[in-house]
């Protein structure tokens, strides 16, 4: 429903068409390769779907490096950005299928094995109803692989500091993992493992816009985390830049 989302198509297509170096390479350590190598080890995933997940990078590694049947789904879909991507990365459009639809009124036509989003959810008011709308498209035995940046630590503070815009499109309440292990055994899943991962990192969206100032500011934010993480890394509220949920339908 659209009074559950906090931003719109117009967002989107402003979003992307102002990033820079949005084509490149998809390399095997990608993020989050070590825990979706596991789950698909573990699990003899075969398919999967990608939710809000264009332009489709992760959708690439997972049939790039996995050969997985993969879906790539999304609100908001760039032709030309994707076919660019595929084709850089040794890929055509047959690879990967393409659905360009509303989540909240789309009705799947397959389930699949992996139901996964990498920073949808915190762009929804209500985090039980997005998380839902996932369910929708997991088979019986499936897997759910949500990720979401961390706000509420030190890169959050950069975020509301130096782009209270891009901070303002995010439901930070959710970002919480108490809350969201509560939302997902509310909805019934099993096995919930939901944790901080990332190490330290720290970044602002369209960073060439910002002045020298917030440039230097940042750079010097992120020199001190990755400093602090190097003596000994450890995942935490304070410094870890995203959050992990990991779960099963059965």
């Amino acid at each position: 429903m659209s009074e559950n989302k906090l931003t719109d198509n117009v967002f989107w297509k402003d979003f992307w068409e102002s990033k820079k170096d949005l084509i490149f390479k998809v390399q095997s350590n990608y993020t989050f390769n070590r825990q979706l190598s596991r789950l698909i080890k573990d699990r003899n995933i075969k398919t999967v779907i990608e939710l809000g997940g264009f332009p489709g990078y992760y959708s690439i590694f997972l049939k790039k490096y996995f050969d997985l049947k993969t879906t790539l789904f999304d609100y908001f879909i760039h032709p030309e950005i994707i076919q660019d991507l595929l084709v850089f990365n040794d890929l055509t459009i047959k690879d990967i299928e393409i659905i360009e639809a509303d989540l909240f009124t789309y009705q799947p036509l397959e389930k699949y094995d992996l139901v996964a989003s990498f920073g949808l959810i915190e762009h929804f008011l209500d985090t039980k109803e997005i998380i839902s709308k996932h369910l929708n498209f997991l088979n019986d035995e499936g897997t759910l692989f949500i990720t979401l940046p961390n706000f509420k630590g030190l890169n959050g503070w950069v975020q509301k500091t130096f782009d209270r815009y891009n901070y303002d499109k995010h439901f930070i309440a959710c970002m919480d993992i108490d809350f969201l292990t509560t939302t997902a055994k509310d909805l019934g899943l099993k096995d919930v493992h939901v944790y901080y991962d990332g190490g330290f990192s720290t970044w602002l969206e369209n960073k060439e816009s910002k002045s020298f100032g917030v440039k230097m500011a940042v750079k010097l934010i992120w020199y001190f985390g990755k400093l602090v993480t190097k003596i000994g890394r450890f995942e935490s509220k304070l410094f870890s830049p995203y959050i992990v949920m990991e779960a099963r339908k059965g």
